[in-house]
């Protein structure tokens, strides 16, 4: 079974679904909701929140040329830059929320989207690195945050099984030990139908990695179902409040639906087990109430065994209802009551 560990926590199929809370752009430019966002996502019960590390400088251009706009979905008009520059959550508060996690007692990683991002975010000793699905393509970043020696989860939205493979292989080919893969639609929101789900145990099977969900649906339903298919992984934006208006709340949970997620997971999880067909601890008590075969007649030794004088009825204490057609016709070696269980000493 594959496996990594983030932070001491084991992250793989014989595990609990490790529940990403993604902070993104929700902060909304203000620090101390970041602070509350990250202390809602331990409450709700998520193994760790991440971040996103970028400048509008390093991801993109300052430039209005058709290239740079955004045409459709939730940021139709704006150009590139302008929306990372609302989006980008300030160096400068990186270090105070690492410190505010840690006392926390949650696991914060971030999204590195240069070269000097994850130069910073050693400098806060990340435990882990993300790749996020639209940085998939960039090889050359994958192998540098790869040099770091950490764990690495990268999202494969858009990207198609050649271009995932690519990717695996810088990650290595830069020092990665740790490895992980997420399965993700790059819509944002995205519908539940484009997930295909049934790509997850694939992606296991291909490509040997841990394997998990980075889930862009509206509610948990997806995220749940994916547990059951074998992700390890459940990464899903978060807020404090959907209708806040930032670049991602539309499309992210809000603590209660993250708390649900974090239950619903690990439930499913617990629900999958192993392949098992004994009788279970819950139904001990119930073995009693299945049927069985009992007398409904008086009868006395030396009667034979008719249709009219047995039958298959609830408890369980005589003799299973598979046996009816083997006594009928047999002589009794004593007297029976009726309402009394069916036994083998009964018959000569």
């Amino acid at each position: 079974m594959p496996q990594i560990e983030i932070a001491g926590r084991p992250i793989g199929p014989e595990h609990s679904p490790y529940v990403i809370a993604e902070l993104s752009a929700n902060h909304n430019g203000k620090l101390e909701t970041a602070l509350h966002i990250i202390e809602e996502a331990k409450k709700a019960g998520s193994d760790a929140v991440k971040l996103q590390t970028y400048k509008p400088d390093t991801i993109t251009l300052n430039s209005d040329c058709e290239d740079f706009k955004i045409r459709g979905g939730l940021w139709d008009g704006r150009t590139l830059y302008e929306l990372y520059e609302e989006a980008h959550m300030p160096w400068d508060w990186h270090k105070p929320l690492f410190e505010h996690a840690r006392k926390l007692g949650i696991t914060i990683f971030s999204s590195p989207f240069d070269n000097t991002a994850i130069d910073l975010l050693e400098k806060l000793n990340a435990p882990a690195y993300k790749i996020a699905s639209f940085e998939a393509v960039d090889l050359p970043l994958i192998k540098y945050a790869a040099s770091t020696g950490k764990p690495m989860i990268i999202s494969t939205g858009m990207a198609d099984a050649e271009e995932i493979q690519e990717a695996i292989d810088a990650a290595r080919e830069g020092g990665c030990k740790q490895l992980a893969v997420l399965h993700c639609v790059s819509g944002y929101p995205a519908p539940a139908e484009d997930y295909n789900l049934r790509t997850i145990p694939n992606m296991i099977e291909r490509f040997g990695l841990v394997t998990g969900l980075s889930d862009h649906t509206l509610d948990n339903t997806t995220a749940i179902a994916s547990v059951a298919l074998g992700a390890s992984i459940i990464e899903k934006h978060f807020t404090l409040d959907r209708s806040g208006g930032g670049p991602d709340d539309s499309f992210s949970l809000e603590p209660a639906e993250l708390a649900a997620l974090c239950r619903g997971a690990k439930t499913a999880w617990s629900a999958i087990g192993s392949v098992d067909y004994g009788c279970k601890s819950s139904e001990q008590a119930n073995i009693k109430f299945r049927r069985s075969l009992y007398f409904v007649t008086d009868m006395k030794a030396g009667d034979v065994i008719t249709p009219n004088c047995v039958r298959s009825v609830r408890p369980g204490f005589g003799l299973a209802p598979k046996h009816l057609e083997s006594l009928l016709g047999r002589r009794l070696s004593a007297d029976a009551k009726a309402n009394t269980p069916v036994a083998w000493t009964c018959f000569e």
